[in-house]
C-alpha cells in the first residue's frame, strides 16, 4: 500500500495563489508541451483521493472529467456528485485511517492524494509514502502552501531530480522510515 502525491508548487511553495487560483501554472507557455511524468505516475495508481475544494476546482474547469481511475472525494459537507460522475466519483468521510480502510477494502492500494488541506492532513498523520513536486519558477508571495505545520519531523530522501526546459525542476521524494 502506498500513498503518493504528484503536485506543482511555486518557487516559494504555494499550490495556489492568494485567491485559490492556479493560472500561474501556465506562466511558462512551454509547460503544456512537455511530459512531466504525470501519465507514467498515474499508470501505477489504483484510485485518487482528493479534497472537496480540489474536486470543485476540477469541476470549475468545464472540461470532460479527466480521471480514468475511481476518485474518492473526502468531504463532510458534500452530499452528492453530478449525475454524470456517479460511477466515477464517490464521496467519503471519516478520519483518515477509516477512509483508507474503506478504500483498501474495495481493492485500491496505490493511492494518489491530491488537495492542499488533504495532503497536509495525510502528512500530519505520517501517511504519505512518496511526493513528487514540480517547481514552477515563479514567486507568488502568498497563497495556499503545500506544507502546513505538523508536530514531528518526517524524513524523506530525494530519489530523482529532473530539469525540464531549463526552467522547471521536479523532485521525487520517498519517505524514510526506520
Amino acid at each position: 500500500m502506498k500513498n503518493s502525491v504528484f503536485i506543482a508548487t511555486s518557487l516559494d511553495g504555494f499550490i495556489a495563489d492568494i485567491n485559490g487560483g492556479i493560472g500561474w501554472l501556465d506562466s511558462i507557455p512551454e509547460i503544456n508541451k512537455i511530459d512531466t511524468g504525470y501519465t507514467a505516475f498515474t499508470s501505477h495508481i489504483d484510485a485518487l483521493v482528493m479534497g472537496r475544494k480540489t474536486f470543485e476546482t476540477v469541476l470549475s474547469f468545464g472540461i470532460e472529467w479527466p480521471y480514468k481511475m475511481p476518485v474518492f472525494v473526502l468531504s463532510s459537507t458534500l452530499k452528492k456528485v453530478p449525475s454524470e460522475l456517479k460511477q466515477k466519483v464517490f464521496v467519503i468521510n471519516g478520519n483518515l485511517i477509516q477512509i483508507l480502510d474503506q478504500i483498501h477494502q474495495q481493492g485500491f492500494h496505490q493511492l494518489y492524494i491530491d488537495g492542499g488541506t488533504l495532503i497536509q492532513n495525510f502528512i500530519r498523520e505520517d501517511l504519505i509514502d512518496e511526493i513528487t513536486i514540480t517547481i514552477i519558477p515563479i514567486l507568488l508571495g502568498a497563497g495556499i502552501p503545500l506544507f502546513g505545520s505538523h508536530s514531528k519531523s518526517l524524513a524523506f530522501e530525494c530519489v530523482k531530480t529532473t530539469l525540464f526546459i531549463d526552467k522547471i525542476v521536479q523532485n521525487k521524494f520517498v519517505r524514510v522510515r526506520s
